[in-house]
């Protein structure tokens, strides 16, 4: 399998300060592999609101657990075993209930709003919240500099 790397070098040039964004953009671009289960969506809800919704069936709300830390949110799946388990007899079972651990990367600024289950699907809701101190904002021309004016 041929492998295809970017070079994000004249990005580099014109983002000044942002040197995690390069980072980031390693991690993505690097061919990490991810487990197929459980399967999911990432869809846009609204502007700044995004939902991921993984198909969890066979899980119980107390089988799983959400973190968020450091841009990663982290889904993991732990299935109890029980006596029940190992009296059943599958001719066939088709649904995994393994353990799963699924990791996203998320941007900064975004956070973990809510997460429910409803028929066995877990669904994840998130909200990018931008500091008003990184919001764009206007500057005024005045004519005035800080170098003038200070010979007093």
């Amino acid at each position: 399998m041929r492998t295809i790397t970017k070079d994000f070098s004249p990005l580099y040039r014109s983002l000044i300060g942002a040197e995690h964004l390069a980072s980031m953009m390693d991690k993505a671009t690097k061919a990490e592999k991810q487990p197929a289960y459980p399967p999911y969506n990432i869809e846009s809800i609204a502007e700044d609101k995004y939902r991921i919704t993984m198909a969890v069936a066979g899980f119980v709300e107390s089988e799983l657990d959400i973190e968020s830390k450091a841009n990663t949110l982290v889904v993991t799946g732990t299935k109890v075993s029980s006596e029940e388990d190992t009296t059943r007899k599958f001719l066939y079972q088709g649904i995994a209930e393994r353990n799963f651990e699924r990791k996203f990367q998320i941007a900064d600024h975004v956070k973990v709003i809510s997460a429910h289950m409803e028929n066995g699907l877990l669904h994840i809701d998130l909200e990018r919240e931008i500091p008003e101190a990184l919001k764009p904002r206007k500057i005024a021309i005045n004519g005035k500099s800080l170098l003038e004016g200070n010979s007093e």
